[in-house]
């Protein structure tokens, strides 16, 4: 005897109306360079598609939701800056962000003025220096996903690892990571400042060292573009594979530019290898409004609101009832059931932990993408 399928998850209702003002949430993009634009508008669709949905049902106690954005083009300053003026504007919360510096920085300010901070994207691990009750995040911790990606590399005979780096907390923290997980298992990092190297003599170090794996700790799409067109082109470097853990090619920019040289790259991507029903519905409705097949960053936004909406309905939009509701967040996400907790050097409540991936565009098929480990 069969069992019969579960019943569909429903959409929204349309029928549903709100009334009154809106409850205004502050949102942090970037969306523009030199941020990850398209990431930003990734983040952006999934933000504005959960809105349009919390409105549809009835919104916040009958009010709808509405999103006040602002562009941080990867610019800590004018992250802050935008703290500031939505905090005057009187928005009764803070969501978005996928740059982990900016987000550090517009976390560090919320924290100062007690306005309610939930981060979407950013991994870094200590957003705030010390612990704060008004932050919380959807996103994994860098130390968590980077330790699953260290683990894939060790999976795969990869133990001799060189990263072309940029200058930056967050890449410096990346390359960490992946020295103290590779050590104990005989395992090494080599270090290429890209403050001093072109693409080409980035070729040149590898082709005089023994690394089998060059990982992109650098921005998206220069250097890390002309960075693989040169390793792919270099008869002395056959056998190198090329990572990049922080996700570059998991865009459309990144196959448009790059095409069937941008395959076999593997990165990290905050996914189930199965999406559930709401998470189907979603990435459906993502899907129409982007365009094109939806990066899991859109899934931290529509997860966000989803939360932050659940929130709001419980708690006001009193900042500091907000801010207290952290540790009663019990949702159903897109990727799984979200709730907050303290974890250790994070200093911010925290969604321990969403699943992650290690996933490349197959060679076959560019727009297809190939689960290669899972944590």
């Amino acid at each position: 005897m069969q069992t019969p399928p579960p019943p569909p998850v429903p959409s929204p209702s349309a029928g549903a109306r709100t009334d009154g003002p809106p409850v205004r949430i502050g949102a942090l993009v970037p969306l523009t360079r030199p941020g990850w634009a398209e990431a930003g508008r990734h983040l952006l669709a999934g933000l504005e598609l959960a809105v349009r949905e919390v409105g549809d049902t009835g919104g916040i106690a009958g009010r709808p939701l509405e999103l006040v954005v602002r562009d941080t083009a990867a610019d800590p300053d004018k992250a802050v800056a935008a703290v500031d003026e939505l905090a005057r504007l009187g928005v009764a919360a803070l969501v978005g962000e996928y740059h982990s510096v900016v987000a550090r920085a517009a976390a560090a300010r919320a924290d100062a003025l007690g306005v309610p901070f939930l981060c979407s994207s950013a991994v870094l691990d200590t957003l705030t220096e010390q612990p704060t009750r008004w932050v919380a995040r959807v996103a994994p911790a860098q130390s968590h996903g980077w330790r699953i990606y260290a683990d894939f590399l060790l999976g795969a005979g990869h133990s001799r690892v060189a990263v072309a780096a940029d200058p930056s907390v967050y890449w410096a923290s990346g390359a960490a990571l992946l020295r103290d997980r590779l050590a104990p298992h005989g395992g090494s990092v080599v270090e290429l400042d890209m403050r001093a190297l072109t693409p080409a003599s980035v070729c040149d170090e590898l082709a005089g060292r023994r690394a089998t794996a060059l990982l992109l700790l650098v921005g998206h799409p220069e250097p890390a573009v002309s960075i693989v067109r040169s390793v792919r082109r270099d008869r002395r470097l056959p056998g190198m594979m090329i990572g990049a853990p922080a996700g570059q090619p998991e865009f459309g920019e990144w196959a448009a530019l790059l095409g069937d040289e941008g395959t076999a790259v593997p990165f990290l991507r905050y996914l189930p290898e199965h999406l559930g029903p709401l998470g189907a519905r979603v990435g459906t409705a993502l899907r129409e409004r982007l365009g094109r097949a939806p990066s899991f960053v859109a899934f931290e936004g529509y997860d966000t609101v989803t939360v932050l909406a659940d929130v709001l309905r419980s708690r006001g939009e009193d900042r500091a009832g907000v801010a207290a509701g952290w540790p009663h967040v019990d949702v159903e996400g897109t990727r799984g059931r979200i709730r907050f907790s303290r974890v250790p050097g994070t200093g911010v409540w925290q969604w321990a932990w969403p699943p992650v991936q290690v996933v490349d565009r197959d060679p076959a098929d560019p727009e297809r993408f190939r689960v290669l480990h899972s944590g």
